[in-house]
């Protein structure tokens, strides 16, 4: 029997990336696409802005219409399907009320929501305007959040210092509709990297516990923590489960990719650590 006449079982774990490209390639939808691919997964990408981008900066950006946005999706989702989304960078309040529309009209399901405000390099990426739309549209969507410091203290209007304080911000952000919050640590001052999941169906904490690695290459950091914890989820993995095994893909990426030079400024992470060095 030929294999165009064998029956096809087999298929790919699909994972949707919903972010802006940078053109340097460390962050954003290139780094969602070579995390995916690491992991496993097969990256499918609707794009919502261009950047001018290196490892220095932001030098532009090129906001894609929120009507082209929802056609992406809409392209993707109404023939291939998915089996986990990753939302990065929407910039402005048009778009993510867009992306909101059609992955609530095709029951899109494992949804990961980095609230991207501000690269590396301290460049806005979302407009003030936005950040009401992205809790209320977004948010209740999705299957885990996933701010680092600055970004929690945006969301919430207040600073968040401290252990006890990364809890109750976890709480109240939950209260903005998702299933679960990781506030990720890799802001802070001490010497460890720990991050906070919050369950909010099960009103559990969990710290997961992570060393700082010493090394400027941080580019992309975050894209590349939400996209492997969709990758581990597209995989079937439980939130807990995929957010562990995101952290510890991330900890070996950095610690792989700090001994690279790459660029002049805030290097990125090495995604294919486990394939060449």
């Amino acid at each position: 029997m030929t294999n165009t006449n064998r029956e096809i079982t087999r298929r790919y774990r699909t994972v949707l990336s919903i972010a802006g490209s940078d053109s340097g390639g460390g962050a954003g939808i290139q780094a969602d696409i070579k995390t995916i691919s690491a992991l496993g997964g097969f990256a499918m990408t609707a794009i919502t802005a261009l950047t001018a981008q290196n490892t220095r900066g932001v030098t532009g950006i090129h906001p894609v219409p929120p009507e082209f946005a929802a056609a992406q999706i809409d392209a993707v989702l109404s023939d291939i399907g998915v089996d986990a989304v990753k939302i990065g960078m929407l910039y402005s309040a048009e778009l993510i009320a867009a992306v909101a529309r059609e992955l609530t009209r095709h029951k899109a399901a494992n949804i990961v929501v980095d609230p991207v405000m501000v690269a590396q390099s301290g460049d806005r990426l979302l407009q003030d305007e936005a950040v009401e739309a992205l809790t209320a549209e977004l948010f209740p969507l999705a299957t885990v959040v996933t701010p680092n410091l600055p970004e929690a203290e945006v969301l919430l209007g207040r600073s968040i210092s401290g252990p006890q304080e990364m809890e109750a911000a976890a709480l109240a952000l939950a209260e903005f509709g998702s299933r679960s919050v990781l506030i990720k640590g890799g802001h802070g001052e001490s010497e460890r990297s720990d991050d906070l999941l919050f369950l909010a169906e099960e009103d559990r904490m969990l710290w997961i516990e992570g060393r700082r690695i010493e090394t400027k290459n941080t580019h992309g950091t975050g894209c590349t923590l939400s996209s492997a914890i969709a990758a581990r989820l597209a995989a079937g993995e439980g939130i807990e489960g995929a957010v562990q095994k995101a952290k510890a893909y991330l900890t070996e990426a950095l610690r792989a990719g700090a001994g690279y030079r790459f660029g002049r400024g805030h290097g990125p992470v090495h995604h294919f650590y486990r394939v060449w060095r």
